[in-house]
């Protein structure tokens, strides 16, 4: 009998065997049992074997949500090669440094993608070989073999995951697949230990209700996969939305004919819109299947949390989660209509707040958010920013990824935003995302972002962007009002600029290089 390890490639091999006729991935036009997505998998692993790619080699995933999404990223697993997520947003020059700096010697490419990878190939003398979605890739399966032909993995086997963060180049994030599993995948089985992977798939045929989870976001950042770990470490179904552009009304269509159990959303971007579909009297929904939306990457603002618990089914619970690519699915909390002006998580044993020395915060003292037990081992290429991010505190190793956190007095952990985009205006530091989840409470305000600006008197200034809903005019300092009652004075804009469109990252995330640009542009600022 083969031994198993706490591998990705063997929980799906494990699945398969246990409970082969379960649905893996659904999309809105297939579905794909275990069984089938371990011999798809076996097929091109084999075909990348064929072609020299070996253990460590790197392999790009260049496409958008599809199921050869799913296939390259446990192909690639199988034979212990790394998959690399490839943004497909990005242009010639971050996509040469993206496949130069992975070393990538494959990639699995979407065919409307060629093009920009032939503009840049001269540069890459490691990528060897390319695998195109379509046509050639359904040929490549076919005349490969079926067969589980194998070296044995190991727990130590790499994952990759390349992250853009708010400033600079993408940075690729190295996991081990055991830390990866336990520390980012596991929480559909409620973080429980496990002696074996075999557990695994004794547990999931015992539970022919196996939960199904929809990823919403692009599979090519952390949530995505995370989502997607969470349904097959568990036996579940991953539901994947795959539509060419976000549209709410389809997704709730795939939520009902899948029966999805689960939504991830990732802040305002995607719950607004579905909320408000939800609203439109003209079309019923069954969501009778649905437990939780479960957000996580960007807050949900209490007035957005207000429309969902209107438009949900009274049973359907409102999930917070604080994960990164840096530290997986850290801690989570689930929303019980307090209406906090900041997101706030259930401290755990794994999950603190440390100074700058690294011991604990008091109760109110703001310090870092920080993970310690499953964690990655550092960025790869970048001993520097590791020992920056990675930090040992009395025998211990931390992740301190760079947020500001503080514990409140019911021991709770209120999580302020990214260090990086953090204002100092007279001295004192505000938390961008604290600010525009109090702007977000007025009802003219569709969405808002927040970020500093320089101001003689205060070195630096609080300004918002606001996007107003259709049909509501600007009244400005009625909406600084509305903010005053939610936030201290001094965190409150001194400017508030209204845009037509607030831009967002792909993942539903506050765009600040964008927002900070536009800011001094319409400020007439020299920055």
């Amino acid at each position: 009998m083969t031994t198993r390890t706490f591998q990705l490639a063997d929980v799906i091999e494990l699945m398969a065997d246990t409970v082969p006729d379960r649905e893996a991935l659904v999309t809105d036009t297939q579905s794909i049992t275990y069984a089938e997505l371990d011999e798809r998998t076996t097929r091109l692993a084999n075909h990348l074997a064929s072609l020299g790619v070996g253990r460590g080699d790197r392999v790009g995933i260049h496409a958008m949500n599809c199921p050869e999404w799913v296939e390259a990223f446990y192909g690639a697993m199988k034979i212990g090669a790394v998959p690399v997520n490839v943004n497909f947003r990005y242009v010639a020059e971050e996509l040469r440094y993206l496949y130069a700096d992975a070393g990538c010697v494959a990639t699995v490419v979407a065919p409307e993608y060629e093009a920009v990878l032939d503009e840049i190939a001269g540069g890459l003398p490691d990528l060897a070989h390319r695998i195109v979605l379509g046509e050639p890739y359904e040929q490549a399966l076919a005349a490969a073999s079926p067969e589980r032909a194998f070296d044995p993995r190991s727990p130590d086997d790499l994952y990759l995951i390349y992250t853009g963060g708010t400033t600079g180049m993408p940075k690729g994030v190295m996991w081990r697949h055991e830390d990866l599993i336990f520390g980012a995948m596991n929480a559909s089985r409620l973080k429980m230990p496990a002696d074996s992977p075999e557990q695994f798939a004794r547990e999931a045929a015992a539970n022919p209700g196996a939960l199904r989870l929809m990823a919403l976001g692009p599979m090519m950042h952390g949530g995505g996969q995370w989502v997607m770990g969470n349904a097959h470490v568990a036996g579940g179904t991953l539901v994947l939305y795959c539509g060419r552009r976000f549209d709410p009304e389809a997704v709730w269509d795939l939520v009902e004919a899948a029966g999805v159990h689960s939504v991830g959303t990732i802040g305002d971007a995607m719950a607004r819109p579905l909320a408000e579909a939800l609203a439109n009297p003209s079309r019923e929904r069954d969501l009778s299947s649905m437990i939780s939306i479960g957000n996580g990457g960007a807050p949900l603002t209490a007035k957005v949390r207000e429309q969902l618990r209107a438009v949900l089914p009274p049973n359907v619970i409102i999930l917070d989660s604080y994960g990164a690519s840096e530290t997986g699915a850290a801690t989570a909390r689930y929303d019980t209509g307090e209406g906090h002006s900041a997101p706030r998580f259930d401290a755990n044993p794994e999950t603190s707040v440390l100074d700058p020395e690294g011991r604990v915060c008091a109760v109110g003292e703001v310090g870092m958010l920080a993970r310690r037990g499953n964690i990655p081992l550092g960025y790869w290429n970048d001993p520097v920013k590791t020992a920056a991010t990675f930090t040992e505190v009395d025998g211990v190793r931390w992740v301190i990824p760079g947020d500001y956190a503080r514990f409140e007095d019911d021991g709770s952990i209120s999580l302020l935003g990214r260090g990086s985009v953090s204002i100092n205006t007279g001295g004192e530091k505000v938390y961008p995302e604290e600010v525009e989840a109090a702007l977000m409470h007025h009802p003219a305000v569709f969405d808002a972002v927040v970020v500093g600006t320089p101001s003689e008197r205060w070195g630096e200034q609080v300004t918002a962007l606001v996007q107003l809903r259709q049909g509501h005019e600007a009244d400005v300092e009625n909406i600084r009002d509305e903010c005053r009652s939610h936030v201290a004075d001094y965190k409150v804009p001194k400017d508030i600029l209204v845009v037509d469109a607030v831009t967002r990252t792909p993942v539903g995330k506050a765009d600040y290089v964008w927002a900070k640009r536009t800011a001094a542009e319409l400020l007439n600022l020299d920055v």
